[in-house]
C-alpha cells in the first residue's frame, strides 16, 4: 500500500494504515440538504484501509459509475487499542488530527439506498479517502472549537465549527469503539457539513482547520 501515516513535520508514524469508521449526518444542516431524518445514535459506516490516500495525490474515480461529491471531514487518529474505553481512555487513544474527504459516487449511494441496501459500493472505492498529514492532539487547544472549511477553486463550499456537530468526539470515539473495537492505525471521520456537491475535472480543493491562533492547510486537486 502506497499510503502511510504522517505527522505535518513530513514524519512517518508507526501505525499501519487501518480501517476508516465514519460518521453519516453527523451535522443536522447536511442531513436536511440531502432530506435524510436526523440520526438519534450515530450513523456508522466503514471504509477499507485501501480506500486512503496521501492528499497529495490526485483524485480520481470511477466516472462510469455517475458524480462523485466531496464531503469534508475532521478526522482522527487512533493510537491504541479501544473496546468499550472509559471517556479518559478515549481521548488519550487519540493521536493526532486532519482533514480528509469522504468521496462519495452519489449517483450510487442514491440507487443503493432506494434498494434499502448498504452504501460501501458508493464509499468505499480505492482512493475515496484523500487524508491530510495528522496535527499531534497536545498541539491543539480545543478540539471542540474547531473552524473546518473547504474552497474549491477559490470559492468557499464548506464550511463548519465543530461544536455543530450532533456528536462529539468524545461520542464517535466510544460508539465506534463498542461496535467495531478499534485499533492502532485506525481512522474516525467525524461527519460532513452542509455544502457537499460535484467535484469536476482540474478542480482545485483548499482545506482549512482553525482553531484559536491556529491555523493548518492542506491542497489537492481532481485529476485533469
Amino acid at each position: 500500500m502506497s499510503y502511510q501515516h504522517k505527522d505535518i513535520y513530513g514524519r512517518l508514524l508507526p501505525f499501519s494504515p487501518g480501517k476508516l469508521v465514519c460518521a453519516g449526518r453527523n451535522y443536522r444542516a447536511h442531513a436536511e440538504e440531502l432530506g435524510n431524518e436526523v440520526p438519534d445514535q450515530p450513523m456508522l459506516f466503514i471504509k477499507p484501509a485501501s480506500a486512503l490516500q496521501s492528499m497529495t495525490k490526485p483524485i480520481q474515480w470511477p466516472q462510469v459509475l455517475g458524480s462523485c461529491h466531496h464531503e469534508l471531514e475532521l478526522c482522527l487518529l487512533i493510537s491504541k487499542h479501544l473496546e468499550c474505553p472509559s471517556p479518559k481512555q478515549a481521548m488519550e487513544a487519540v493521536w493526532g488530527y486532519t482533514l480528509g474527504l469522504d468521496l462519495t459516487l452519489r449517483d450510487q449511494q442514491n440507487l443503493l439506498k432506494a434498494k434499502a441496501m448498504p452504501w460501501e459500493r458508493a464509499k468505499s472505492f480505492a482512493g475515496s479517502a484523500p487524508m491530510g498529514s495528522f496535527i499531534p492532539a497536545g498541539e491543539i487547544n480545543s478540539v471542540r472549537d474547531l473552524q473546518l472549511e473547504l474552497q474549491i477553486n477559490g470559492g468557499v463550499r464548506q464550511a463548519a465549527e465543530t461544536n455543530a456537530m450532533i456528536f462529539n468526539v468524545l461520542e464517535l470515539i466510544c460508539e465506534a469503539s463498542s461496535t467495531f473495537t478499534l485499533q492502532p492505525g485506525d481512522i474516525i471521520m467525524t461527519g460532513t457539513p452542509a455544502g457537499v456537491g460535484s467535484l469536476r475535472r482540474g478542480d482545485e480543493l483548499h482545506l482549512q482547520l482553525q482553531g484559536a491562533e491556529q491555523h493548518w492547510t492542506w491542497k489537492t486537486r481532481v485529476a485533469g
